[in-house]
């Protein structure tokens, strides 16, 4: 390879790695191109990328970005998701991939600044997604301010009845 191609490769993984929020590295080999192609298709609306990288060039990426942490995952075959917003559906998206095609491995990556090894990054897969936990959050912010609500209408409601009953009391007698 050429060494302006290798700088201009270099160039690449560096604004890459100073943009990404979050990346996750995997071994795809023995992923077939197909393969490759329907992974980067997932990813992409997650405003993610998926790069195959050359260890020695992602690891003089990795350095004049300024990351920390990753250098350990840049061994063997390695393809790099670099995730732009949230990772957690990325991260769904390697995990399934790799129980589907039973080739992709995850290495682990760097989520938000922390470093996550393999089980780390499949943990994070596992997890609700980010609408599904603020609905959650929702519903458990809802029930003490709804059961305030009702004890609050409980005190003027049982005086209504209770003073409905005595009107009755004094109309039947």
């Amino acid at each position: 390879m050429l060494k302006e191609r290798k700088e201009e490769l270099i160039g690449e993984l560096e604004a890459e790695f100073k943009n990404a929020s979050s990346m996750i590295v995997a071994d795809y080999r023995g992923l077939s191109v197909k393969q490759l192609a329907v992974l980067r298709n997932e990813i992409r609306p997650h405003d993610a990328s998926f790069y195959v990288a050359k260890n020695t060039l992602a690891r003089i990426a990795v350095q004049r970005a300024g990351v920390e942490g990753l250098e350990e995952f840049l061994t063997g075959p390695t393809a790099i998701a670099f995730c732009k917003s949230d990772a957690a559906p990325v991260a769904k998206a390697l995990a399934k991939a790799s129980k589907d095609t039973q080739i992709l491995q995850i290495k682990g990556g760097l989520i938000d600044g922390a470093v996550l090894d393999a089980d780390g990054i499949k943990t994070l897969a596992t997890l609700p997604s980010r609408d599904q936990l603020h609905a959650q959050l929702v519903v458990a912010l809802n029930g003490p301010i709804q059961g305030l609500a009702s004890t609050l209408a409980a005190i003027p409601r049982g005086l209504v009845v209770a003073l409905d009953q005595i009107e009755k009391q004094k109309a039947a007698a």
